[in-house]
C-alpha cells in the first residue's frame, strides 16, 4: 500500500492538489488499509500536533511584522540602510541585505520580508541600473535571512519536532545569519563593481534615518531581550511584539490605519492557516514512522554501511535540495526531520548544528525553479515575469551552497551562541 500511496502523492503534486491535502490523502490511506489504524487516532495526533503551545508564536510574528509593514517600518529601516552604504559599489544591493536582516530580526514570514523591502528599494534599483532578474533574485535570496535570523517559523516548527527549546534554535541562526549577510554582500559588491555610486550621506542625514529608525530597530531588542532574559517564553514575546507593532504604527509613525490593521488580521489567518493545515496533515505520516519502525530501520541501515556523519550531512543536502525544488519549506520539514533526527541522534551531530545546515539547504529551494516561491512572490512586486528571473539565480545558489558549506565545516558557528546562552 505504501508504494500505491507514493505514486497517488506524486499524482496529486502533477495536479496541483494543495500539499496538505496530498499528505492527508496519501499517509490516511496507509494508516488505515495498511496499518489497520482508526481514523480517530489520526485525527488524535493531529490535534496534538496543532496545539503545541510553542506554535501560537507563529501567526502572532507573522502579524507583527505585517502591522510593521502597514506602519512604515520597513520603509524608515531601508532608508537607514541607504545612507550608511548607499554610496558603495552595489550600495543599494546591499542596503536590501541590510533591511531584510534588520526586518527578518521581528518578522515570521520570508514572503512579507520580501514584499515589504522589496516593493520600497526594487524600484529604486532598477531605476539606477541594476538588472531586473539581478533585482529579484537578491530580493528573494535576502529574504532566506528570515529562516536564520530570529524569530523564524522554521526554527518554532523544528523546535515543536524535536522538542529542542526555541531560544536555543533562534540562537543557533544569529551568527549564520550574519555570515550569510556577509557572502550576499560581497557577492553584490563584485557583481555590482562598475556600476555608478550613489552620493555619500551626510552624517546629518544618517542621524535622521536613524531616529525615525529606532522604533523598528528596538523590535528585535524587545523579542529577544525577554526570551533571553527569562522575562518571556517565545509565544509571550511574540504577543509582546504585535503589541508594540500596532503601537508603533498608530501612535509613534502614525501611519496605520483601521484598514491597514484589519488586512494584517486578515492575511495573518490566510498564512496560519496555510501552515497550520499543512501541519496536521503532515503529523499523519509520523503515525506511520512510528508504527513502521522506518527512522530505527534506516539507522541500521546507515550503521551497516558504515556513512559518516558527513557524508550523512552531504546526503541531507542533495535530499533537501531536491524536494525544496518542488515544495515549500513547511512540508519539507515534516516530510524529513521524524526520520532525519533519528540519524542525528545516531552520528551525534549537534541538533542545533543540524538545523542550521538543514535550513541552508531547504532555504534554497526559495531560489531553485520551478517552485522558487521567493523568485515568483519578488517577481511579482515589480511585475517582472519569474522565467525571465531565472538566469540570475545560479550566482546567488552558488552563494547559498558556499554558505552551507561553511555551516558543516564550521559547526561552532551555530553552537557556539546556543552553548553560551544554556543556563
Amino acid at each position: 500500500m505504501i508504494a500505491p500511496a507514493a505514486v497517488l502523492a506524486l499524482v496529486l503534486l502533477g495536479l496541483a492538489v494543495p500539499i496538505f491535502l496530498v499528505f492527508g490523502i496519501s499517509s490516511s490511506l496507509v494508516a488505515t488499509l495498511q496499518l489497520n489504524q482508526p481514523f480517530t487516532t489520526l485525527l488524535q495526533v493531529s490535534f496534538g500536533a496543532v496545539t503545541k503551545h510553542v506554535l501560537l508564536s507563529i501567526p502572532l510574528f507573522i502579524f507583527a511584522g505585517l502591522v510593521m509593514l502597514r506602519a512604515g517600518v520597513a520603509g524608515r529601516l531601508v532608508h537607514l540602510s541607504v545612507t550608511l552604504v548607499g554610496h558603495l559599489p552595489g550600495g543599494l544591493g546591499i542596503a536590501m541585505v541590510l533591511a531584510m536582516g534588520f526586518f527578518a530580526a521581528f518578522c515570521g514570514s520570508i514572503l512579507a520580508a520580501i514584499t515589504a523591502v522589496g516593493s520600497v528599494l526594487m524600484p529604486n534599483m532598477i531605476e539606477r541600473g541594476y538588472s531586473r532578474p539581478f533585482v529579484v533574485v537578491l530580493a528573494a535570496a535576502a529574504g532566506l535571512l528570515e529562516a536564520l535570523i530570529p524569530p523564524s517559523n522554521g526554527a518554532i516548527i523544528f523546535s515543536a519536532l524535536t522538542n529542542v527549546p526555541v531560544s536555543q534554535t533562534f540562537a543557533a541562526g544569529i551568527l549564520p545569519g550574519l555570515v550569510f549577510m556577509l557572502l550576499l554582500i560581497i557577492y553584490v559588491v563584485i557583481h555590482c563593481w562598475r556600476m555608478e555610486r550613489m552620493p555619500v550621506a551626510t552624517w546629518a542625514e544618517r542621524g535622521r534615518a536613524f531616529v525615525a529608525a529606532i522604533p523598528g530597530l528596538l523590535t528585535p531588542a524587545i523579542i529577544l531581550g525577554g526570551i533571553y532574559g527569562g522575562v518571556l517564553t517565545p509565544s509571550e514575546a511574540a504577543s509582546v511584539a504585535a503589541a508594540w507593532a500596532i503601537l508603533v504604527g498608530f501612535l509613534i509613525h502614525r501611519e496605520l490605519t483601521l484598514r491597514g490593521l484589519l488586512d494584517a488580521l486578515r492575511v495573518t489567518a490566510i498564512t496560519t492557516s496555510v501552515i497550520f493545515s499543512i501541519i496536521a496533515m503532515a503529523t499523519f505520516l509520523s503515525v506511520i514512522l512510528t508504527f513502521t519502525r522506518a527512522p530505527q530501520e534506516l539507522v541500521a541501515y546507515f550503521i551497516e554501511f558504515g556513512v559518516s556523519p558527513l557524508t550523512f550531512l552531504i546526503m541531507v543536502g542533495v535530499i533537501c535540495l531536491l524536494l525544496g525544488t518542488f515544495l515549500e519549506v513547511v512540508p519539507v520539514i515534516y516530510l524529513t526531520i521524524p526520520v532525519f533526527i533519528a540519524l542525528v541522534d545516531h552520528f551525534g551531530i549537534d541538533v542545533v548544528h543540524f538545523y542550521i545546515v538543514f535550513s541552508a539547504f531547504v532555504g534554497l529551494g526559495l531560489l531553485t525553479p520551478p517552485v522558487c516561491v521567493g523568485v515568483y512572490t519578488a517577481a511579482a512586486v515589480i511585475g517582472e515575469a519569474p522565467d525571465r528571473a531565472f538566469r540570475a539565480i545560479p550566482g546567488f545558489v552558488l552563494v547559498g551552497l558556499v554558505y552551507a558549506a561553511l555551516m558543516i565545516a564550521f559547526p561552532d558557528v551555530a553552537t557556539w551562541l546556543p552553548s553560551r546562552l544554556q543556563p
